[in-house]
């Protein structure tokens, strides 16, 4: 219990998606104008780490991984299905990015509207490909830490959109150089952010 507790806390502060290691950063950029949006994008980046993560660690660990067809039958221990990862973990993905779509066209049509192309590009956002990728080099030992990473990485991707939103609605009352006004200022923060999280990095899980 106290390790899946440390990997849902390091997965949100220490090994942030954003500013640790800088993945989702064009959905991040781009729909951080106002913190509704924001929060509405992260919500969604949420549910779908939490739906693929442990569909993909389920299918990394009892059909790709060398051996793990052996509970099918043990001629198949030898068999080897490991690069067919990315196709798979991609097309798991897509397919809950595509559902998702649906349901918040459906339920809040607004959001979806304010979204825009952004709600599909979930299938193709760095973070959420590089948490199943992460989860695979991690070899995490069961399927809740999987599951705490997931729910983590996601809450810290959400975190940070929602911070850089808030603070990108103050600065419409700013005095910002006409130079660093939009992209410019965004990426300023987001790096003096990503310093402060990384005061994290001293806390012992």
């Amino acid at each position: 219990m106290e390790n899946i507790i440390s990997i849902f806390v390091k997965s949100i502060f220490v090994d942030n998606m954003i500013f640790a290691f800088f993945l989702g950063m064009c959905s991040y950029i781009a729909v951080s104008k106002n913190v509704k949006t924001a929060m509405g994008l992260g919500m969604a980046v949420i549910f779908v780490q939490l739906v693929t993560l442990p569909i993909n660690y389920l299918l990394n660990t009892y059909l790709l991984t060398p051996g793990s067809l052996a509970w099918v039958s043990p001629e198949l221990a030898g068999m080897d299905l490991s690069f067919l990862s990315f196709i798979i973990f991609i097309a798991v993905i897509a397919s809950i990015v595509q559902i998702l779509e649906m349901v918040i066209e459906k339920v809040a049509p607004a959001l979806y509207n304010q979204l825009g192309i952004f709600l599909p590009l979930i299938a193709v956002n760095c973070a959420i490909m590089g948490g199943s990728l992460f989860m695979q080099e991690r070899e995490y030992a069961n399927l809740g830490e999987a599951t705490a990473f997931a729910l983590g990485s996601g809450i810290g991707w959400c975190l940070a959109i929602a911070g850089i939103a808030a603070i990108r609605e103050k600065l419409s009352y700013s005095n910002v150089p006409t130079p660093l006004r939009g992209v410019g200022i965004t990426f300023i923060l987001t790096g003096l952010m990503g310093i402060a999280f990384m005061s994290f990095m001293g806390i012992k899980l």
